[in-house]
């Protein structure tokens, strides 16, 4: 007995030693230093390089689409058109002899460029290192120039951002330091009229300064406006080549610019704040832990999730103060944030429910902030928000689906029966709004004849049938959800017997033109788009088989572009369509299917990503696959399973850990798959069966095993 006490004692100390070693070693990891924030800056990624902080306010970057206008201080990841950039930084050799003018004109080069998890650094003109890093609210800069330079001038854009500003005025406070504030421009032809706040140091007087406005400088003058204008700082270099610069920024005041970079940074440490960014960049990376073989691809892995961890961002000053969606400054809940940068057409279908999983505080307090401007706003939830504005880009209702997800996927401290009022409220209420733009555009005929224009209305039902799982999950309301369930069935209008496809109709009834009313894709793309019910849209057009060819016909390529009818990897109405084949009766279809697309259309190259990131959407779609787990269906805690990639992966969700072995790159195909060691033979995974941690195994082939999967159907709702 003694004995088996000691064996007993012996392998407790063991493993809790393991384990203890087990989570050290994620913690040592730098996982800061494993992304590569080039991945995705050209080719339509559009992506930036520069120094950003988990779910910051400040992006201190170059922008994508005006990579010659120096260092901005907001910019959105993977966002589809050119914005914000304001209040340009850049450092320039000798004295300002020519106006900057719009700063493009100067024609300067930023080269040698290279990025980690909260750094950046890049060669300006051939001989000035140019290094970045943040806080939350605030950038800072360390500009090394030329040992042979005796002046450096370094210049900030008041009216000089990514698109045309309607105001702005900037002040020199001393000779080392300035602030003022800019009103945004554009985004995607669309108004954006916020207002942005700044206030920067330097660590070093000025021996000269001055203003510019247009073509014309004013040596020594200390006050511009308008656009097209800013200032400069001459600085002797005869002591030190190296000038230190930093900037907070606000959208509420210029005061609280000043507190927010008086509370983050008040020295002049750079590598103590690239430290801690750094550091906390490590903190959430570290949530998934994945192994391979091949570093390159551990490197793609971790510069998608770190795409994921970047919106939405905190709006609210150090002080709790945000500006509202009312234009009136408002102040956050104690020990919570506020949050913008809404890209929520894009980020419902699969970074909502990474985030939810990984940090259930964080996606509730998005909920809350976007409550918060549906209250402040007319009542109605947006669709795409910059900063305060509702821009109205995109359709359908995509925020309702994005609650139901959080909620679905763990995040549920806020109030849920004021969020259900909103969704009814959009839904049912063809004059909701928020601020100038309708939640539902089209609803009256919706709501009257059950039709409207295809690809919006596909988008209304998916809302539908998310806002019933909300309404039935959260609410306890059966008689809701079963409502919106049946209303969510609306799509069965749109289909044409004859045709055999989904297709948009006249308002008298009468079909339309087959490809008419599709945004961004082609009607046979948007034919999947039934989430929720697949069984009854495979079944209405014959069968698993029918299905089965029709989707191998949309594989034959993976690279369409919006007009050309096979699979588009980079567009979000295609995500989902890979695991269509788990109920189409052949899941290692979407096993090799998946496993294409992460080896044809992903690379670490600027030009890595196959279409827009839009805000960490095709940042989480890579990291889900590499798991072998995606979100398939709106408002359900779930995953349709496809074999992972890499041989190990950690989830470390908040109630356990979830641990991934078996995956093999060049072994798409599962044989089999095991939870905590037995068989698992289904390619639906409810959240609840892992959600406090457990270990799936798969056993992966080079062969399909065409059975697997194949005797548990996965759900739908009819």
């Amino acid at each position: 007995m003694v004995s088996i006490l000691k064996k007993r004692k012996f392998f407790l100390i063991f493993y809790i030693y393991g384990l203890i070693s087990f989570k050290a070693g994620a913690q040592n990891t730098d996982y800061a230093k494993k992304v590569n924030t080039l991945i995705g800056t050209e080719a339509g990624g559009n992506t930036y390089p520069g120094a950003t902080y988990p779910f910051g306010m400040v992006q201190f970057t170059r922008p994508y689409f005006s990579t010659l206008q120096g260092f901005g201080i907001n910019q959105l990841s993977g966002a589809g058109c050119d914005h914000m950039g304001n209040f340009p930084v850049l450092p320039l050799n000798g004295r300002l002899n020519v106006s900057p003018d719009d700063i493009v004109h100067l024609r300067t080069t930023i080269s040698k460029e290279s990025g980690t998890a909260g750094y950046y650094k890049a060669t300006v003109n051939d001989n000035i290192l140019a290094e970045l890093t943040v806080t939350k609210r605030t950038g800072m800069a360390k500009f090394s120039y030329p040992a042979n330079s005796e002046n450096g001038t370094v210049i900030i854009g008041g009216g000089v951002a990514s698109t045309p500003t309607t105001a702005s005025a900037v002040v020199i406070t001393s000779p080392h330091s300035c602030e003022g504030y800019s009103y945004g421009g554009s985004f995607c032809g669309i108004s954006t009229p916020y207002k942005v706040y700044f206030a920067a140091e330097f660590d070093a007087d000025a021996i000269n300064f001055g203003t510019w406005k247009d073509k014309k400088i004013t040596d020594s003058a200390s006050f511009v406006e308008g656009a097209h204008s800013g200032l400069y700082f001459v600085f002797n270099l005869n002591k030190t080549h190296v000038i230190k610069y930093k900037i907070g920024v606000s959208y509420v005041s210029v005061s609280n610019a000043k507190e927010n970079l008086r509370k983050e940074n008040a020295g002049w440490n750079f590598e103590s704040v690239k430290n801690n960014a750094q550091s906390e960049w490590n903190k959430y990376l570290s949530e998934i832990e994945v192994k391979d073989k091949d570093s390159i691809h551990v490197q793609q892995f971790y510069t998608h999730l770190y795409h994921a961890l970047i919106h939405p961002n905190i709006c609210n000053d150090v002080n709790g103060e945000y500006m509202g969606a009312d234009d009136k400054i408002h102040t956050t809940v104690p020990a919570h944030s506020q949050y913008t940068s809404f890209s929520n057409w894009d980020t419902y279908r699969t970074q909502i429910q990474l985030l939810s999983m990984l940090e259930p505080d964080i996606a509730s307090d998005v909920v809350s902030s976007l409550k918060d401007f549906a209250e402040q706003s007319g009542g109605g939830f947006p669709r795409w928000v910059l900063a305060n504005v509702e821009t109205g880009i995109m359709q359908g209702d995509p925020t309702s689906v994005l609650v139901a997800n959080a909620y679905a996927f763990g995040a549920r401290n806020y109030d849920t029966k004021s969020l259900l009022n909103i969704m009814r409220h959009g839904a049912e209420d063809s004059t909701a709004h928020s601020q100038k733009e309708l939640t539902r555009p089209g609803l009256k005929q919706y709501l009257e004849k059950g039709f409207y224009n295809a690809s919006i209305q596909l988008e209304y039902n998916s809302a539908d049938f998310a806002v019933s799982r909300f309404a039935s999950d959260a609410c306890d309301d059966p008689y809701v959800s079963a409502w919106y369930e049946s209303r969510a069935q609306g799509w069965k209008h749109l289909y044409n017997p004859e045709r055999k496809w989904l297709q948009s109709r006249n308002a008298d009834g009468s079909w339309k033109r087959y490809d008419e009313d599709w945004r961004e894709a082609t009607y046979k793309n948007y034919f999947w788009m039934v989430p929720f019910n697949l069984k009854a849209l495979i079944d209405t057009i014959g069968g698993q088989k029918v299905a089965e060819q029709r989707l191998d016909e949309l594989f034959t390529r993976l690279d369409a572009n919006y007009g050309q009818d096979w699979f588009a990897a980079g567009n979000e109405p295609d995500f989902q369509i890979p695991w269509i084949y788990n109920w189409a009766g052949a899941p290692y279809k979407t096993q090799q299917v998946v496993n294409r697309i992460i080896k044809e259309e992903y690379f670490d190259k600027p030009d890595g990503l196959p279409g827009n990131d839009d805000l960490g959407t095709m940042g989480a779609f890579y990291v889900f696959s590499c798991l072998g787990i995606y979100p398939e269906i709106p408002g359900v805690g779930g995953f349709s399973i496809n074999s992972p990639f890499f041989s190990s992966a950690v989830i470390h969700l908040k109630s356990g850990d979830v641990k991934i072995t078996g995956g093999n790159e060049d072994k798409p195909f599962i044989r089999k798959m095991k939870i905590d060691g037995k068989e698992y033979n289904s390619t639906w995974l409810p959240l609840n069966l892992i959600k406090n941690g457990c270990d799936i195994n798969f056993e992966l082939g080079g062969k399909p095993d065409k059975a697997w999967g194949t005797s548990v159907p996965p759900p739908s709702f009819n």
